[in-house]
């Protein structure tokens, strides 16, 4: 394959940033690439035209991670720090430990940002050197050697001393990966004293200053209202003194994020971009997302390799040479900033296209001393320093020695743990549950254990042994407010046996056979979300299973069988498993061919996938391991040898890893997985880790996991807008579209009673939660359905796809619409928006025709109230008379007009339209305005009505072109409350 650039040197120009290779001695010189500061383009530039001005900062990068754009302004995102943590067939793997942000509104602020990275990470290297701790925030670790430029670009001759094996310059510092993965502070160090996910806010709680002006502009928030913009002199003022938006950014600084106008630029280039309200909130973000890309993309979870493919398990390797360079071959399914990378691919840049992984990559290297006097066979030395582990590599000729007794044999053996995490239903804890519609689970992770010879030699057996991990394959969410939240199924059977299908059929395409190992509990919360589970796959093995073959399914109840911490009795489960994964076996390599392919896959599932998971996944791979092993001749208990330490370590790391990606803290029993033994200040631990859990669910992940998605390219700066209003974001991989045609196609069957009636149209539209009210909080999305006769207002519960209630008013008694402006919050410059915020309402007098029925989940037939939480069911409904109630702001405008009929007969329906515009990418195409909708379906109703025999009420005047509540009235009506809870919101989640 076509090699990646190992080196970039990083300069801005005058009309361009310009990423340069740097190449070694007698290497040919690569092209450089240019990213146009306007059109933000990526061109290549001759090697005659790299002219680079001495005087101008430049730094040195280990890799593009890719171009975000956000709100018309892009920034290069760049490697400064990487980790050695394996290598494999003699090639480097590493981690990702810092990153640098560039600009590209102008040469000014690039070269700005570019001096500040170069001197931060000069003051890193010379406190590194002096045995000193860096202050950056979790890069501490790592040591950087900048090379020493020549004249023309070339990296010097390379030192032995500090090279690998690779050839590639080392910037790993001794015993630098053990300390990485060694714990050595509490919990509450980590919240209080240490900057990460929840330092920032904790520092802010417990400092006497509290929240500051300058706090809120290092945070990027706005010290006004945020919804109007600042005067351009507060906007220079705040530049001027803002001098970074905190220590641990690399000096990002918030007056460079496209706001100051240099002489040297004209206006248009550095405006705060005026097309677009979700660009305009964006915008706002933009600091709290730089800081968010920064902390997710340091954290010492995204792993690479210049010239081995990591994405894909031993059994799917390419083993023949490739023309192809690196990002065609890697598996798209653990891609991680393919979309980022976009534009570089797009212009062929291949030497800078480097694909990353998110997950872990761990490697251990042992010695096995085989003597014929004893039963079992002992672990002579391991090796857990990433130093140590390459130097065995090195160093490894033959993989067998015999020793002085001619008949005792030692044998070097390296282990190697990889584990994928998918790019499919990515997130966070409690923000990602379940399946979507795709059949792709939450926190899907392949974990791969590979057992080598330390020489890696083609002659030596190469062993791998895959496992899977991934939420529970049916719909249901949980609430991140409580400490042990009550699952919620979600969506009909049907829809969950469709998705739970596709999963496993995308399961076995990839792997084969399937056999499930659910731990969930069988009693209390857990227990309705597993039996569930279990039904689904009954009923997929009744059906045929997958291709003929049937899923095996095993319900082990974790916390009951381990009960009083003897995690010991896992044992049980791995009996019971031992059969069906001896039949499953493992991929085995020899002089580059397999001699046997992995037939299955162990899919193992909690409610989480992270701390029991990580338990039972360990001991798998411990009897994997030993498999393996005795194979090659060697008896090896680990469960039991105290010499084996370094396997539950790995292990352990492995499942810290996947734990903090996923709920941002450590994995619980932890303390089990590396030590085998369970005690009372484990259980302390775990708890101190579940507290900052909680904390984490409800402050941190949800703009985390806007940004999560808009980096996937999941979702469109629409996430932004829909997370200033609510302070989340939706699932973008729920199709609302299909969820809301789904709702109209069932609403229309249970209401409509008369089958002679002809459903005219049906909508999803807002409406106020009160019947007979304007606004009334909090808005619920309701399905509207038109017939020649009727018309229905729909309450829908969108969890169960069930209707809760309907009104039906018959055409005859429609009295008029009024079509306008319908504001019902001014919180956010979204919902004051005249133009978005459009809706109608229907004037009409009850009469006998008109009913309104609510499922009580009976058969009773009786008059009852409407009441918060029923369902409806086809005949469980009750029937009762349209109570008469009147809008006071509507009965006050009639009685003006003089009119004679009673007023206290006549209601009204209210409906808002919903945004038109998703925050979903490659959504839907081109969509109408939310007017443009509003008119569809006044026309609709008016011609409805004039069909139906009301000729004389739909001529001039019938539809009526004024405000609902407009921007006026709306602000009036919005109570210091509402604000104050607004704010509060924001003041914590943004």
């Amino acid at each position: 394959m076509p090699g990646l650039a190992r080196k970039l040197l990083i300069y801005a120009a005058v009309d361009g940033l310009l990423i340069q290779p740097l190449v070694h001695k007698n290497q040919r010189a690569s092209p450089a690439a240019k990213i146009d500061y306007a059109k933000h383009s990526i061109d290549p530039v001759p090697i005659e035209r790299q002219e680079k001005n001495p005087l101008s900062p430049s730094f040195e990068s280990y890799g593009i991670v890719g171009l975000l754009s956000v709100a018309s302004t892009s920034f290069l995102i760049c490697i400064t720090r990487r980790q050695q943590v394996a290598q494999i067939r003699g090639k480097a793997i590493y981690v990702v430990t810092d990153i640098a942000i560039i600009p590209l509104a102008s040469q000014e602020e690039a070269e700005s940002i570019i001096a500040q990275t170069r001197d931060g990470l000069k003051k890193q290297d010379q406190a590194a050197a002096k045995g000193e701790t860096v202050t950056d925030s979790d890069a501490s670790d790592d040591e950087r050697e900048p090379s020493i430029l020549a004249s023309d670009d070339e990296v010097p001759d390379d030192d032995p001393a500090t090279t690998n094996s690779t050839g590639e310059p080392s910037d790993t510092k001794p015993g630098s990966l053990k300390a990485a993965h060694k714990r050595s502070s509490s919990v509450a160090e980590d919240v209080i004293g240490k900057k990460g996910q929840y330092g920032r806010f904790a520092e802010r709680w417990f400092s006497r200053r509290g929240w500051g002006v300058e706090k809120r502009k290092l945070q990027g928030m706005s010290a006004n209202d945020p919804s109007s913009p600042p005067p351009a002199s507060d906007v220079s003022t705040s530049n001027e003194k803002a001098d970074s938006i905190e220590a641990g950014f690399d000096g990002v600084n918030e007056s460079r994020l496209g706001r100051k106008q240099p002489a040297s630029k004209p206006k248009e280039a550095l405006a705060k971009p005026e097309s677009a309200n979700a660009k305009d909130v964006a915008y706002t973000l933009m600091p709290k997302l730089l800081r968010t890309t920064k902390m997710l993309l340091s954290s010492s979870s995204f792993f690479f390799s210049y010239d081995y493919d990591i994405t894909r398990n031993i059994a799917n390797q390419n083993h023949k040479s490739s023309d192809l360079p690196l990002h065609k071959t890697v598996d798209p399914l653990f891609f991680w900033n393919h979309h980022i990378l976009t534009p570089f691919i797009e212009a062929d840049q291949h030497p800078l296209i480097l694909p990353l992984l998110q997950g872990f990559v761990g490697q251990r290297a042992f010695t096995v001393h085989n003597t014929p006097h004893d039963t079992n066979d002992a672990v002579e030395a391991a090796k857990e320093d990433i130093d140590d582990i390459i130097a065995t590599q090195d160093g490894a000729s033959d993989s067998k020695l015999t020793s002085s007794d001619s008949k005792a044999i030692r044998r070097d053996f390296l282990m190697t743990l990889v584990s994928r995490r998918s790019t499919k239903r990515a997130g966070l804890r409690y923000l990602r549950r379940g399946v979507d519609d795709e059949g792709h689970t939450a926190n899907s992770v392949e974990t791969e254990q590979i057992l080598s010879s330390s020489s890696w030699s083609p002659s030596d057996k190469l062993y791998s042994f895959v496992q899977y991990r991934g939420s529970i394959p049916i719909h249901f969410s949980q609430s991140p407010y409580s400490f042990k939240p009550i699952p919620v199924l979600q969506q009909s059977p049907e829809t969950n046996y469709a998705a739970f299908k596709k999963h496993f059929v995308n399961l076995a395409g990839r792997y084969g056979g399937v056999q499930i190992a659910s731990l969930v509990d069988k009693k209390g919360n857990e227990a309705q979300v597993g039996e569930e589970y279990e039904k689904n796959v009954q009923k997929l093995n009744q059906n045929g299973g997958i291709d003929g073959a049937s899923i095996g399914f095993e319900w082990f109840d974790f916390h009951n069988v381990c009960r009083g911490m003897k995690f010991e009795n896992v044992s049980l489960l791995m009996d019971s498993l031992g059969g069906k994964l001896n039949e499953f076996g493992r991929t085995v390599q020899q002089h580059g061919k397999l001699l046997q392919k992995q037939a299955g896959v162990l899919r193992t599932n909690c409610m989480d996938c992270l701390d029991r998971t990580n338990v039972v996944q360990s001991g798998c791979g411990r009897s994997a391991l030993e498999s393996q092993l005795k194979e090659e001749g060697f008896t090896i208990d680990l469960q039991l040898d105290k010499t084996t330490q370094w396997f539950n370590t790995v292990w352990a790391d492995n499942g810290d890893a996947i734990s903090k990606q996923y709920s941002s803290t450590a994995a619980l029993k932890g303390d089990y997985t590396r030590t085998r033994q369970r005690n009372y200040k484990g259980a302390i631990n775990d708890f101190g880790l579940t507290l900052s859990r909680y904390f984490n669910n409800i402050v941190n992940d949800y703009f985390s996991q806007a940004a999560i998605d808009y980096l996937l390219g999941n979702v469109t700066a629409q996430v932004f807008d829909e997370f200033e209003a609510d302070m989340m974001s939706g699932d973008p991989a729920m199709s609302m579209r299909r969820v809301r045609q789904n709702a109209v196609d069932t609403s229309a069957k249970i209401v409509i009673a008369d089958a002679k009636e002809e459903l005219l149209g049906g909508w999803t539209l807002s409406c106020p939660h009160e019947q007979n009210t304007l606004r009334s909080f909090p808005f619920e999305e309701c399905v509207f359905l038109l017939t020649d006769t009727a018309l229905y207002a729909c309450r829908f519960d969108w969890n169960l796809e069930k209707v809760s209630s309907f009104e039906r008013v018959d055409l005859r008694h429609v009295l008029g619409l009024r079509l306008g402006t319908y504001i019902t919050s001014t919180l956010t410059a979204a919902q004051t928006d005249e133009k978005k915020n459009v809706g109608f309402a229907v004037r009409y007098t009850p009469g006998k025709e008109d009913v309104v029925r609510v499922n009580t989940r009976s058969l009773k037939n009786t008059y009852v109230k409407r009441e918060e939480g029923k369902m409806l069911s086809g005949e469980e409904l009750v029937e009762a008379t349209a109570a008469p109630k009147t809008d006071p702001d509507i009965a006050k405008e009639e009685e003006g007009k003089g009119e004679n009929k009673t007023k206290t007969m006549e209601r009204i329906l209210a409906f808002k339209a919903l945004s038109t515009r998703s925050s979903v990418a490659d959504g839907e195409g081109e969509v109408v305005s939310e007017r443009e909708m509003v008119i569809c379906v006044c026309e609709e109703i008016q011609r409805a009505v004039g069909a139906g025999g009301g000729g004389e009420r739909v001529g001039e005047g019938f539809v009526e072109e004024r405000d609902i509540i407009g921007l006026v009235e709306a602000r009036k009506s919005t109570g210091l409350l509402e604000q104050l809870g607004y704010e509060l919101k924001k003041f914590v989640w943004a």
